[in-house]
């Protein structure tokens, strides 16, 4: 027997945003105790660039595009790219592929997903003060290091550092308080809607 109201059908896609901003989250802060000086650069977190913090995102991106959300495929894409693109940077001049860029170099390749990581900020104005935060705090990021890499300076990539371990885990927060908040179907760890 056929219903005579409609049911309401679902898309039947999760929300991939917790996948992208924790896969964002836990690199951003691995590679970050580095940054402060806890442990050398290593394999690690270039495996973490590559499949957690490169890959998963880009996986989530894809996702947002079929839940058809620009703004999720722009960010989650564009920064699991940046992620590949930061180990290949690491690791061709090791392999001896190209010569390892300069610090110049590095400090433009910084300083332009500062001001891209800026601009999507904007786009956070109409989504949640938890988002605001994380955009927030990757634009700093982005610039400080810019400036390490322009200054040399070993005490500001510490400090750079601490604060690129807020940045992530500003992110691992908001993709958990989504995980959580839709398990529990109420607010479990506010995210800070704007109203």
């Amino acid at each position: 027997m056929i219903p005579e109201t409609p049911v309401p059908v679902k898309d039947g896609i999760a929300n991939p945003a917790p996948l992208g901003l924790c896969a964002f989250g836990l690199t951003t802060v691995l590679l970050n105790m580095h940054n402060a000086g806890m442990f050398e650069m290593n394999s690690m977190i270039l495996a973490m660039g590559i499949f957690y913090g490169g890959l998963a995102q880009v996986i989530a991106g894809v996702i947002e595009a079929k839940k058809n959300n620009t703004f999720g495929l722009t960010a989650f894409t564009s920064y699991g790219f940046f992620w590949l693109s930061l180990v290949g940077l690491i690791v061709m001049p090791k392999l001896g592929w190209v010569a390892a860029p300069p610090a110049s170099a590095m400090a433009a390749f910084l300083a332009i997903w500062g001001v891209f990581t800026f601009l999507l900020f904007f786009g956070t104005l109409k989504l949640n003060r938890a988002l605001q935060f994380v955009f927030a705090s990757l634009t700093v990021l982005f610039f400080l290091l810019t400036a390490v890499k322009i200054t040399g300076s070993e005490s500001l990539e510490h400090f750079t550092g601490y604060e690129g371990i807020i940045c992530g885990a500003s992110a691992i927060y908001t993709g958990i308080a989504n995980v959580l908040n839709e398990v529990y179907g109420r607010t479990v760890l506010p995210i800070g809607p704007v109203a």
